[in-house]
Order: C-alpha cells, then sequence, then structure tokens
C-alpha cells in the first residue's frame, strides 16, 4: 500500500509541474489562424466570369432569380435576357463572360448548344463593355483517352481535337473577344485530363495552326480542385501560359472551417510553384457561394450559404487579389450556376449584392 501511495504521490506531482497552461500548443499557434486582409486596389483587376447553359430549373434551387426563372431552350437565350444579362455583368464590373464550347467532332449536339448561346450574346452585345472568351470544355471520355490511350496514338482524334479550334476561330476576330497582351485569351476546361505522351507537341501544333489562321493565343489550362501543383507538371510545362483551379468548393469539414485560409496556402504555394517549376503564370478562380443540397439532397458535405450577408465572398476575393498572378487575371465561378448556387446573377433574397462585391473588390 505505502509503494502505491508513493507512485500516486509521484504522478501528482508530475501532473502539476508537466501539463501548466503556459505550456503546449495552442489553437492561436496554427499556421492557418489568421484572418484575410482586406487588400486595396490601386490597380483595377481583369474579371471574367463563367456563363452557364441553363436548361429547366432544378425544383430544389430556393433562390429566385430577378431576371425571373428561364431557360435555354437548345441554347438559346432570349434577346431581352441576354441585354439584361450583360446589363448586370457590366455592373459588376465583369470585362468579359466565359462562354463553354464543347467538341464539335465529338459531341456535336452539345456544340450547337454551346455555339447557340455565344450567338445569342454576339447579336445583342453591339456597344456594351462586356467582352467573351471562350473556354474549350474538354472531355477525355468524349475522346475516348486514358494515359494508355492517348491523343496522339489515334491520328483521326488528334485531328479532330485541333479542328475544334478552328471551327471557333472566326470569333477570335470578334472586336469584342477579349485578349491578353495582344493575344486571344483561350481556357481549356479539364487540362490535367489532356491524356498525351507529349503535351508540349500537341499545344505547340495547337498554336501553329491558329497562327496560321492569325490568331496568337493565351492558353489557360484548368487544374481540378485541392490537388497538389505538381501532380500533372507533364500536361502544362512547355503547354500553357497560366493555370487556373475548379472552383475550391469544400469537399468536407476539414476545408470548410477555414476555407479562406486554406485556399490562400494552397494557391500561394501553387503559384509559386507554377512560377518556378513551370514558368507559367496564374488565375484564382472564386466563388460566391455552393449547395450541394440542389443536386444531391441526401449530401453531407458543407454549404457555403448566403446568410452572412456576403462576407464570405469578400474573403475569397481578398484571397484572390493576394494570389493575382502578374497578368491580374481574375475569375468569378459563375455569373449564372443556378443548380449549384453558384451564381452572382441577382436574386430576389439578395438583390444586387453579388455583383456590387465583385464590383468594389477588383475595380479601382
Amino acid at each position: 500500500m505505502k509503494k502505491l501511495i508513493n507512485i500516486l504521490i509521484i504522478a501528482a506531482l508530475f501532473l502539476s509541474t508537466g501539463c501548466s497552461k503556459d505550456e503546449g500548443p495552442k489553437a492561436e499557434d496554427h499556421f492557418l489562424n489568421y484572418d484575410i486582409p482586406e487588400v486595396p486596389v490601386t490597380e483595377s483587376y481583369t474579371t471574367g466570369a463563367f456563363y452557364y447553359e441553363v436548361g429547366t430549373f432544378n425544383p430544389n434551387i430556393k433562390e429566385n432569380p430577378l431576371a425571373g426563372k428561364y431557360t435555354m431552350v437548345n441554347g438559346v437565350v432570349p434577346p431581352a435576357l441576354m441585354n439584361k444579362h450583360l446589363e448586370y455583368a457590366a455592373k459588376a464590373g465583369l470585362n468579359y463572360l466565359v462562354f463553354s464550347f464543347r467538341s464539335a467532332s465529338r459531341d456535336n449536339n452539345a456544340f450547337r448548344r454551346d455555339s447557340a448561346i455565344i450567338q445569342s450574346y454576339l447579336d445583342v452585345v453591339g456597344e456594351q463593355p462586356v467582352n467573351f472568351a471562350l473556354a474549350y470544355n474538354f472531355q477525355s471520355g468524349t475522346y475516348g483517352l486514358s494515359a494508355t490511350a492517348p491523343l496522339e496514338n489515334d491520328a483521326v482524334k488528334l485531328e479532330q481535337f485541333y479542328k475544334d479550334f478552328e471551327r471557333v476561330a472566326y470569333l477570335f476576330a470578334s472586336p469584342k473577344y477579349m485578349q491578353h497582351s495582344g493575344k486571344r485569351l483561350l481556357y481549356i476546361q479539364n487540362a490535367q485530363n489532356l491524356f498525351s505522351n507529349n503535351n508540349p507537341a500537341v499545344y505547340t501544333t495547337l498554336r501553329q495552326r491558329l497562327a496560321a489562321l492569325g490568331f496568337e493565343l493565351y492558353i489557360v489550362g484548368m487544374q481540378d480542385r485541392w490537388t497538389p501543383p505538381a501532380r500533372y507538371v507533364f500536361r502544362y510545362k512547355g503547354c500553357v501560359d497560366a493555370i487556373y483551379h475548379q472552383n475550391f468548393r469544400p469537399d468536407g469539414y476539414d476545408r470548410f472551417y477555414l476555407l479562406p485560409q486554406m485556399m490562400d496556402q494552397n494557391w500561394k504555394y501553387s503559384k509559386k510553384y507554377f512560377a518556378d517549376s513551370l514558368k507559367v503564370d496564374y488565375v484564382p478562380n472564386v466563388f460566391p457561394a455552393y449547395n450541394y443540397l440542389i443536386q444531391t439532397p441526401t449530401s453531407l458535405n458543407p454549404n457555403i450559404t448566403r446568410s452572412d450577408n456576403g462576407e464570405m465572398y469578400k474573403q475569397l476575393c481578398n484571397v484572390a487579389k493576394m494570389n493575382a498572378g502578374n497578368n491580374r487575371l481574375i475569375l468569378i465561378d459563375a455569373f449564372n450556376k443556378w443548380d449549384e448556387d453558384l451564381q452572382i446573377e441577382p436574386a430576389e433574397s439578395y438583390g444586387e449584392l453579388y455583383l456590387d462585391i465583385t464590383r468594389t473588390q477588383f475595380k479601382k
């Protein structure tokens, strides 16, 4: 018994001297424990927003557009609606809208709808200040590509790939087409999945064929969200001029609670890695909100709601300014993606709040 008492006394002494309140890690010591500062705009950024095809409104969408619920039948945007969208885009200070186009060779029906949306814009834009750029919505499945079936192994598919861009080259001649440093701004979505054993050769030929038509390209390739910057070096080095990430919607609570800080750290590291190792620039891509429940009502993922009067969006805009590249390009996902609650387009519940935030955050 005496031996047991001695052991307890020693343990008590150890606990009283070894676990003082001043020792050990604290929450405030965590590297993510910092506030996102308000970054003043000394020079306006060049901002673009993704513009999406809208089919029937999902009944799980709780927001109501100020312009009224709408559909784009076969991709056709009613002129009055497109005019309203351009008015909104101008209020947000957007320099351009980004229109997607899919493969005319491999997915012609989708290409026709994409073309109709672009034509709807061209029909009404006139002298309005909002330009446009294209984003090639590349789908490796549409092309039947994989790591063991690269693009250049099939001469027909390779030629179809180049023709996809040549078919839309006439749009590059539009006075409303967005340029950067005198080059046509072209986004390539899912660029990390452009399976090839020699991506630089594919991009070099693409540039040469468009140059033969009179157009130099500034290519921005997409990398998927939450991936380390070194994962796809062989898809970008010697290929693109800049890289942007798919929007960083949180797919778990660990990324939800400190989302601005996590995005800041990821972008800061990625931007430096891309510049040092790939010699390419970076384009931040922000979003105002996200709701998994619209498309997946049983989802347990955390949602970025609109109950904070736009405070989260302001933080993400400042993260974008903190990590903007030399090109000073900023992307917003999205202008009108209602089925994920990504839109900055005005709604009855929040009015023009997100247009105002976008303008004040990025324009001098």
